[in-house]
């Protein structure tokens, strides 16, 4: 199965093979302002399996680590990719045509969570990365 989605405006669209990994809520505040919302789900997949199918997303390197690529016409926040795992990438699951589809398996970087964000979902919580291997829930 593919999964397909793209930006506000539709200048940009992708496509994904449905290999769905790290799928999860941030609440870092990097997401938070580049998304201007109080957290931003994401779900990772395989670089390679990821196609811009229409389109060419805008780069922008928003830390040391990280390059954000998301839509000059209308400014929608599309994808993450981080240098220390080149072959993923990370697509904002809100960005899916469909993003019933998948959901998150947790939140992470809870510890920047915003006092009046409070998710009664019982996910596991991360205050970190989920590497840090503490669930805070």
């Amino acid at each position: 199965m593919v999964l397909s989605g793209g930006c506000l405006c539709g200048a940009v669209r992708y496509e994904t093979a449905e290999q769905v990994f790290h799928a999860t809520t941030c609440h870092c505040p990097t997401c938070r302002r580049a998304a201007g919302a109080p957290c931003v789900a994401w779900f990772s997949v395989p670089l390679a399996d990821f196609s811009i199918i229409t389109g060419t997303p805008a780069q922008y390197r928003s830390s040391l680590h990280a390059t954000r690529g998301f839509c000059a016409e209308c400014g929608t926040q599309l994808t993450y990719q981080h240098d220390d795992y080149p072959g993923d990438i990370d697509i904002t699951l809100c960005s899916l045509d469909d993003p019933e589809s998948t959901r998150p398996d947790d939140h992470t970087f809870v510890h920047h969570r915003l006092s009046w964000m409070v998710t009664r979902d019982g996910l596991p919580e991360f205050p970190r990365s989920r590497a840090d291997g503490r669930d805070a829930s």
